[in-house]
């Protein structure tokens, strides 16, 4: 019932109880007058013409009290049924604006489904638990539109520096695993392809492109020698591989694929190369760092097995089928 219905509806009761009221006072004040004598109205004999008119009965004759008796019966009920009217329609109002939905209430979304007694302890609200999240299946990555510093933290010292263009003149691009806000400025954190491997750091947000998503995810078992490609959690792809010998071995950590590479002159590399964000931790004199890639070979015999200076090397026709499936931006991981 809505702060407006209430204040008709008392309205109308007040009117109701108040036209009450004046029909009882006056049908009381007709009582009073009834039950007092009347004055007797004496005039000589000689007053009186004897060829006058028969004069109307007087006000006290019994015929002239009935019509009186009558009209003030009917004034009366006429009174009392003014005031019922009344009453019953405020009643009636009442009745109506309690069944009409007020359109200004809301429910709070945590009212208890108990019912609840004044004075008594609150009810207990079962809460379920909440079920853990499902692993992370979705990354996003961005390229590096202009040469920017990244820091250890927001606004920081330096970490590294980002060029726009990769040591195989590809489009340079970060994989990004968080952002937030300082100082009213953007940031991102992105995993870093420097040593020592698995660094991180910070960029401003507008020095990187709009994001790409991705939903696959590779992983290199280094026990199994085995490559493994996920999309959005379910393996879709698996194939053997060759690591690196036990003087220069292949690096463990959280990687990310960087570029795609084709058309080498020598079948050294196979038909198609991945190159990543890791770098050997041995081999840093070698030519634009000592980065880790994942390529064909010549010697497919030697797989699997440690045939390599620190890269993944797959045979020809399981690094082409791999090449269909898997995105650039695809995060690595080597266990």
């Amino acid at each position: 019932m809505t702060r407006g219905s209430r204040t008709w509806a008392a309205a109308a009761i007040a009117a109701g109880c108040a036209v009450g009221a004046v029909a009882t006072s006056r049908a009381a004040a007709r009582r009073r007058a009834r039950s007092a004598p009347e004055p007797l109205l004496l005039a000589p004999p000689a007053a009186i013409p004897l060829a006058a008119p028969a004069a109307p009965p007087a006000s006290g004759s019994p015929a002239t009290s009935r019509g009186a008796r009558r009209r003030r019966r009917a004034g009366a009920w006429t009174t009392a049924a003014l005031a019922a009217a009344i009453v019953l329609s405020a009643v009636a109002a009442v009745a109506v604006a309690s069944t009409r939905p007020s359109p200004t209430v809301e429910v709070p979304l945590d009212t208890p489904a108990q019912p609840y007694t004044p004075g008594s302890t609150h009810p207990h609200v079962a809460v379920p638990a909440a079920a853990p999240l499902p692993p992370r299946k979705t990354w996003r990555w961005a390229q590096v539109l202009r040469p920017v510093v990244a820091r250890r933290r927001p606004g920081g010292k330096a970490a590294a520096r980002l060029r726009m263009r990769t040591p195989e003149h590809t489009v340079n691009i970060v994989l990004v695993t968080a952002t937030a806000m300082h100082r009213g400025r953007l940031w991102v954190r992105v995993r870093l392809p420097v040593l020592p491997n698995g660094t991180q750091g910070w960029v401003p947000r507008a020095a990187l492109s709009g994001y790409t998503f991705v939903d696959t995810h590779v992983i290199v078992s280094l026990r199994r020698r085995r490559l493994t490609l996920y999309r959005a959690g379910k393996a879709i792809f698996r194939a053997p591989v060759g690591i690196g010998a036990r003087h220069t071995p292949t690096p463990r950590g959280q990687f990310y694929i960087r570029d795609r590479l084709r058309g080498y002159a020598s079948a050294f590399y196979g038909p198609i190369a991945f190159g990543t964000s890791a770098r050997s931790a041995v081999l840093t004199e070698w030519p634009a760092g000592g980065y880790i890639g994942i390529h064909g070979t010549n010697a497919p015999r030697r797989i699997p097995g440690r045939p390599s200076h620190g890269c993944i090397r797959m045979r020809d026709r399981d690094i082409r089928r791999l090449a269909a499936l898997l995105p650039v931006g695809t995060p690595l991981t080597i266990q």
